[in-house]
């Protein structure tokens, strides 16, 4: 597996991270529970949008990655 793909992968997991995080934000009755659900969910969404731009950086730098 080449790093790409495993960036990619690790871009895969971080947003089910993010949706579980949300449904969990949204589902749960504990106001407290619901407030740390969501602040961890944006969390992982800064995560997620610095993985996304390493992404487009690797396909930049290295063209046999593009779309792979």
């Amino acid at each position: 597996m080449t790093i790409a793909s495993n960036v990619r992968q690790c871009l895969s997991t971080i947003k089910s991270i993010e949706a579980q995080l949300s449904s969990l934000a949204l589902n749960s009755t504990d106001e407290n529970a619901k407030k740390i659900f969501h602040e961890t969910m944006l969390v992982i969404g800064e995560t997620k949008d610095e993985i996304q731009s390493r992404i487009f950086e690797l396909e930049r730098a290295e063209p046999q990655y593009k779309g792979s």
